[in-house]
């Protein structure tokens, strides 16, 4: 199978080194990738995800039989949809399931229809109106949340008025809102991969969202995950499924939204037991990257299965959710990030002895033609430590984080503190 990811960071970069390792797999391109794919495949810099027909001529140009999409604008743009009339495989769902993600508005009502757990919310396109609600709300903690695509960054929790007032109303310039209640407990991220029949259920993995230590800070995109999360164990997980899960798939059915792909479940584990916090239509960013290297089976005959609606007979035998040893992710970012990106700056990354079981994924990065590697800002690197246990996992994580240098570098110092500490 020769298969092209639409991508540059560093989840599509970890999608390509799995699959490159794959012996379902006998080629694989990025588009347009970045200096870290270059090192396991071929980059097609050419590509622009957005535009289509730079896709169509790539999958025809380089005999394409399967494209992976990473990001989530292009399915939320419909290349699905432009790549399906033509017959050409894709992991990743239409414009219309697309919205799953793409509009939290229509994610939040296909929630409340269908009965799944999930925080009571109101939906507001009017300023004046969204403040009078505020105002009846003083006091109270409540997350507001821009309706369509920010890139990890449309959410605020506070019990602020002021803050509420000034996030929510500059969102609603362009977009809608929802004001939520706040729900209590600890997030868990869930992997499910379906062929649009079948689905498989990946293991457990949490994502590090705040900027800054003890989880303070403005949300970003993500500044470290790990996998698997000692807390979700099978009593958590049989839960979910059974609340969750199952019934989300029974309703995307009902209601034609059915396709080829992975969902991403963001939970909130309460004490009344899991809720859905939000969906998204592909893997996450940084979560993929500790997830890849943990899963106990060969990846590109996942993809295989998935596009072949095989899922079933592939996952026969195999305890999918459980994952081989543990894996930590570091998010190393730029100067500036979340709020503006800086660079170009050079890099050197430096590997020894000392950093077998680590992968240094790229995102913003190119390298010149006399060899020199660039970062470009936003979220630079993710360092994945992997071993029998997260304790080691992070050990080898932040040791190779070290010997990643570049002006303006900075990375949260406890991704997984807080899940080791509650471990029995």
């Amino acid at each position: 199978m020769r298969v092209l990811v639409l991508g540059s960071g560093a989840r599509e970069h970890a999608v390509v080194w799995k699959l490159s390792q794959s012996a379902h797999v006998s080629a694989v391109f990025a588009a347009p990738g970045n200096a870290g794919t270059a090192e396991v495949c071929a980059n097609l810099p050419d590509v622009d995800p957005l535009k289509f027909p730079t896709v169509l001529n790539a999958v025809r140009r380089n005999s394409v039989d399967c494209v992976f999409v990473g990001p989530e604008n292009p399915l939320a743009s419909g290349v699905v949809d432009c790549l399906t009339r033509r017959q050409i495989p894709t992991f990743g769902p239409g414009r219309k399931a697309a919205q799953l993600e793409s509009s939290k508005a229509f994610a939040k009502a296909f929630l409340v229809r269908n009965g799944i757990p999930t925080a009571r919310a109101t939906e507001f396109s009017d300023p004046a109106a969204f403040e009078a609600f505020l105002l009846t709300k003083t006091g109270q903690r409540l997350v507001v949340k821009k309706s369509g695509l920010a890139a990890g960054k449309g959410v605020l929790e506070s019990a602020r008025t002021d803050e509420l007032l000034s996030f929510g109303k500059a969102a609603l310039a362009g977009d809608r809102v929802l004001v939520e209640e706040y729900l209590e407990g600890w997030e868990l991220s869930v992997f499910v991969v379906s062929d649009g029949q079948s689905h498989i259920i990946l293991p457990p993995c949490a994502d590090f969202k705040k900027a800054h230590e003890g989880d303070t800070g403005p949300n970003t995109g993500g500044m470290g995950s790990v996998c698997p999360v000692p807390l979700a164990d099978g009593a958590v997980m049989r839960r979910i499924e059974q609340e969750i899960v199952e019934p989300t798939y029974a309703a995307m059915e009902r209601e034609g939204l059915a396709y080829a792909g992975v969902l991403y479940f963001g939970l909130m584990i309460t004490p009344a037991g899991p809720g859905v916090l939000e969906y998204n239509v592909r893997f996450g960013d940084p979560e993929t990257q500790v997830l890849l290297p943990v899963l106990p089976f060969d990846f590109g005959g996942l993809l295989e299965a998935a596009i072949s609606k095989e899922l079933a007979s592939f996952a026969s035998g195999i305890d999918t959710s459980s994952a081989v040893g543990a894996a930590l992710g570091v998010v190393i970012a730029g100067r500036g990030y979340p709020d503006a990106s800086s660079g170009p700056v050079p890099v050197t990354i430096t590997r020894d002895a000392s950093s077998d079981h680590t992968e240094v994924f790229h995102a913003s990065t190119s390298r010149e033609p006399n060899g020199v590697l660039y970062v470009r800002g936003g979220r630079c690197f993710t360092v994945v430590g992997h071993g029998a246990d997260l304790k080691g996992a992070a050990e080898r994580a932040y040791a190779m984080a070290k010997k990643i240098q570049f002006t303006g570098s900075w990375y949260r110092k406890d991704i997984g503190r807080k899940l080791l500490e509650a471990s029995p």
